[in-house]
């Protein structure tokens, strides 16, 4: 059996002293050097491979310091705090002598604890009632999940007549081929949601995630629950001001556990 393209592209081969080396891929690239979800990924990774890492991931925040280009990298995942209940993360990748990202992620144990969500599930209609959207010709990494829009506009729409469309999506998700969800493809899915300012303005520009932060409520029973079936999945943005906008998002199980929530930060050039 051949391997699945995202645990190609995020493959990291061990150097020693928590460095990682890994490689970009073709499945994943986007306009201008790799899909920022395989990046957090492979930050992510660095830190679940490490040999001093206990426990899961509770939260990382990525900052996109410069486009990545197409070759080898190294991923350095340091220990910098490691407490009863949670370790801290710091992690750099490094291309040509460069630092090109850098990530700080918590891990934490998993207890039994009381648990509430307060926060309910959107309705969706079934997956199968719903289109997947078309991406075949367009950039490589759109191929590689599969989107079912339930509200929204996609980038390949037409523009939005007489002003500015919204910022809102709704839509079925999940890894194609399909994969079974881990804590690795979650950080990448969280990425999904295109730039917001692409499906406003319907057009696109010169456009690229800052920072984004993913927090992970999911323990690991409930990804192997979900499996590789599709996810629920939300983004929003709340405004567009001096070259830079917000962006959050939700993924939730398909029976209505919130499995995580996203919050970025974008830049478009005017």
């Amino acid at each position: 059996m051949t391997a699945h393209p995202f645990d190609e592209a995020t493959a990291l081969e061990p150097l020693g002293d928590g460095v990682f080396r890994g490689r970009t891929h073709p499945a994943y690239w986007n306009m201008a050097g790799p899909f920022g979800g395989a990046t957090a990924a492979l930050m992510l990774k660095a830190v679940m491979e490490h040999p001093a890492r206990r426990g899961r991931p509770v939260a990382q925040t990525v900052n996109f310091c410069a486009a990545i280009g197409e070759g080898e990298f190294e991923i350095r995942a340091v220990p910098v705090r490691d407490g009863k209940s949670t370790q801290h993360w710091s992690v750099e990748m490094v291309q040509n002598g460069q630092v090109v990202t850098t990530a700080t992620a918590v891990t934490g144990a998993e207890r039994d604890t009381w648990a509430h969500q307060s926060a309910a599930a959107p309705n969706f209609p079934p997956a199968g009632e719903v289109s997947e959207v078309e991406t075949a010709g367009r950039m490589p990494w759109f191929g590689r999940y599969e989107f079912r829009m339930v509200e929204g506009r996609t980038p390949f729409d037409p523009p939005p007549q007489g002003g500015l469309g919204s910022a809102a999506s709704k839509l079925w998700l999940r890894d194609s081929p399909a994969r079974p969800l881990d804590y690795v493809s979650l950080a990448a899915l969280a990425d999904t949601f295109l730039v917001r300012i692409l499906l406003v303005r319907g057009a696109f520009a010169p456009v690229a995630t800052v920072s984004l932060s993913t927090y992970f409520l999911a323990d690991s029973q409930a990804l192997a629950a979900q499996g590789d079936r599709r996810m629920l999945a939300v983004a929003d943005a709340r405004a567009f001001r001096h070259g830079f906008a917000d962006q959050s998002a939700e993924l939730w199980s398909d029976d209505g556990a919130l499995l995580a929530v996203s919050h970025q930060v974008t830049w478009f050039k005017e």
